[in-house]
């Protein structure tokens, strides 16, 4: 443990250089507003996870306070520890991730100065908890200043430029007020997992869905179905595997599995850059056009289920009817009928704010890309029908001007962004892009709202340059 702490302490010693060689952080220059004479936060940000630690640092970068708020105890916000159940990353392990353009910040250069180049060459991806461990580093060493177990209640956008928040703390309730909010909430950030109607038919007890908090232990020795193919599906299946059920059978509508990630062919800088400026029309025809390829689960957790013998790949079954008969999860397809002990829905997630009472106060006022295209759901999934139409700071639009004051005063940073902005606000590749975009929006619109302030501030500057000794006049003064 001392040598890798040595170690880190180098790294750190590192990027606080590099930090000061970049005159960074910019010093604190926004103007400091009070409401009933108590202070206001600058910038609130809704959960601590990697977007919301990669926003408060592209923002202190910039000068700009922020204070994060998430519910879950420290060192276990985001789904690394708690919900997911991939053994890896999926993504390559040299992909920069929230560094902000910082060498030092990266995965790498925390995984090299503790393991050493020749572990990182050996590394194939980067595992599930060690990520956990590096983004409670990338909070510790930038100093982000998050308040854990403060669930927010209410969100209210108000018409004297604040936003008000009712936070549940181990205080009590209490109430804050910030100028602006950023909300990064993940996957499920406006909604929360996406179920087929079929899934009603028969009591919970006998399902779960995957991005649920759920004891995988209580499958041993029974027999488990997977609704789904992608790779929650997949690391669902080889958990229940790993935990001793006695067969696990996917169950998958398509008739092959996706083989290709068009996503990872599109991706490059023009797409990052480009994306936001495209009109509605293409971004609304890319999208849908991914979404409909899918994406495959990647390589290693197929082949993780698979190496079981009493794992199941059920093509070309679609689901018809659930139903329980003697304790039984009976599963009628269009192939054929399972017979199951407990059963699991891979069917990812979907966007309802009413499954959001924390934003009821906004929910009926926000511009979604089916208002703006007047799309029917034949044309492109429901999800993207319902993502919020967002500005170019990622925030969110009125429906109808005038009727929610204050609403672009919250910016949404979470994966429904992504058919606004790209995939800049979830997903590893880009989410410095992503941040520092956003940084940048809130960043002007506080200079924008101050100006007469930051005016009268440059008027009464009065540090001087010259001390009037620098020089002798060549002419006597005038009379």
């Amino acid at each position: 443990m001392g040598p890798f702490e040595d170690k880190l302490s180098e790294l750190e010693a590192r990027l606080f250089q590099d930090l000061a060689w970049l005159e960074l952080p910019a010093k604190h220059w926004v103007i400091e507003r009070t409401h009933n004479g108590s202070p206001v936060l600058e910038v609130a940000i809704i959960g601590g996870g990697m977007a919301g630690l990669s926003a408060a640092g592209a923002l202190q970068m910039m000068g700009v306070q922020a204070l994060v708020f998430d519910k879950s105890p420290e060192g276990f916000e985001g789904p690394w520890v708690t919900t997911a159940r991939m053994e890896t990353l999926r993504s390559p392990k040299q992909l920069t991730g929230p560094a902000l353009g910082l060498p030092p910040l990266t995965f790498r250069a925390w995984y090299e100065c503790q393991f050493g180049l020749e572990a990182w060459d050996q590394l194939d991806k980067i595992p599930r908890i060690q990520w956990m461990d590096y983004l409670r580093w990338y909070r510790k060493v930038l100093n982000l200043q998050v308040l854990n177990l403060h669930e927010v209640k209410k969100v209210i956008p108000r018409s004297d430029q604040l936003v008000e928040l009712h936070i549940q703390s181990p205080n009590g309730l209490e109430t804050v007020f910030a100028r602006r909010l950023i909300m990064a909430t993940g996957r499920d950030g406006l909604g929360g997992a996406y179920l087929p109607e079929i899934a009603n038919t028969i009591p919970q007890k006998y399902w779960a869905h995957s991005s649920d908090a759920f004891d995988y232990s209580t499958l041993r020795g029974k027999h488990v179905g997977v609704v789904g193919a992608g790779a929650s599906a997949m690391d669902s299946a080889a958990t229940a595997l790993e935990e001793g059920a006695t067969q696990v059978d996917l169950i998958v509508r398509r008739t092959d599995l996706p083989r290709i990630n068009k996503g990872k062919g599109a991706g490059n800088a023009g797409m990052v850059q480009g994306f936001p400026h495209l009109s509605p029309e293409w971004k609304w025809r890319i999208r849908h056009y991914l979404g409909t390829q899918q994406v495959p689960s990647p390589r290693g957790s197929t082949l993780r289920v698979s190496q079981f013998s009493n794992a199941k790949f059920n093509l070309g079954c679609s689901l018809e009817k659930i139903e329980i008969v003697n304790e039984k999860v009976v599963v009628k397809t269009s192939r054929c009928t399972f017979s199951l002990d407990f059963l699991i829905f891979s069917t990812g997630f979907k966007i309802d704010w009413w499954n959001r009472p924390e934003y009821a106060a906004i929910a009926p006022h926000v511009l979604s890309w089916g208002n703006r295209l007047q799309t029917s759901a034949e044309s492109g999934n429901q999800e993207m029908i319902d993502s919020p139409d967002l500005g170019a700071g990622f925030e969110f639009q009125e429906k109808i001007p005038g009727e929610c004051p204050g609403l672009s005063r919250i910016h949404c940073f979470c994966y429904p962004a992504t058919l606004s902005h790209g995939t800049v606000s979830g997903d590893i590749p880009a989410i410095s892009d992503g941040a520092k975009r956003l940084a940048k929006s809130i960043a002007a619109h506080f200079y924008n709202e101050d100006i007469q302030a930051h005016f009268e501030r440059m008027k009464s500057y009065a540090e001087p340059e010259l001390l009037g000794d620098e020089w002798t006049p060549a002419l006597p003064p005038e009379a």
